[in-house]
């Protein structure tokens, strides 16, 4: 149950993240998250959004050079100790955390973190073991 990350390879120079915006928005692309990895040269966007092959697509004609990643979504409920006890599971499962980020829904109770791990499938049995709800695909287009 993973869900499609886009990673797109930016110039790190004024005005590029709002021409690759424009380039979704005018395709009525929707960003559910975003991160933003820099270097001095260039970025790496990366991108959660409702419609991954349409962004895909757009983003080819447009010109941009990206990548697919399966990517973990998993639900933190609003309360102290949400994250640490998915950090918790992965840690003691010997799962190595690449990195992680966090967008929120009009769910006022729940945020979901990105998780990007060296073992999706690993990762998506301890935490459904754990009570971990994870979102899949057509979760997080109906979002």
């Amino acid at each position: 149950m993973t869900i499609k990350q886009i990673s797109v390879f930016v110039e790190n120079e004024a005005g590029q993240l709002s021409k690759f915006v424009d380039v979704l928005s005018k395709h009525d692309v929707d960003m559910r998250a975003l991160s933003i990895a820099e270097t001095k040269d260039f970025g790496i966007v990366r991108v959660i959004v409702d419609d991954s092959y349409k962004a895909s697509t757009v983003l080819k004609e447009a010109g941009y050079i990206f990548s697919l990643t399966p990517v973990l979504a998993a639900a933190v409920p609003d309360e102290p100790g949400a994250l640490k006890h998915i950090l918790d599971i992965l840690g003691e499962n010997e799962i190595n955390l690449e990195y992680t980020y966090a967008f929120i829904t009009r769910n006022k109770d729940l945020a979901y973190m990105i998780l990007r791990v060296e073992d999706n499938d690993k990762a998506i049995e301890v935490l459904s073991k754990g009570g971990i709800q994870l979102l899949s695909q057509e979760d997080l287009e109906r979002l």
